[in-house]
């Protein structure tokens, strides 16, 4: 059965308040870490933000398309969310 376009939207919105979520450990994580490791952490933090906010973009983009064009709108999306994902997985492992 294919997707619908609000199916989508809900698991892109539900996924983007997780990465949120993750972002938010490695901030806490960052203000109890040394000077040092502190500006590691906001390196990566500051670059998963910007991510953060291309998937947010990308929502807001696919809310706005038509039905039509959702398929297409998608699969942009798909490729970002995958980045992102990858990206939150790799902060987190470089900081275990």
């Amino acid at each position: 059965m294919a997707e619908s376009k609000d199916q989508y939207k809900e698991q892109l919105k539900a996924k983007i308040d997780e990465w949120n979520a993750e972002i938010d450990k490695l901030r806490d994580k960052a203000d109890q870490a040394t000077a040092q490791a502190r500006e590691q952490y906001e390196e990566q933090i500051d670059k998963l933000r910007k991510q953060q906010q291309q998937m947010q973009e990308q929502l807001d983009t696919l809310r706005r398309s038509s039905e039509s064009a959702w398929n297409d709108v998608k699969k942009g999306i798909d490729s970002a969310w995958d980045n992102m994902d990858k990206a939150v997985r790799d902060a987190w492992s470089r900081f275990r």
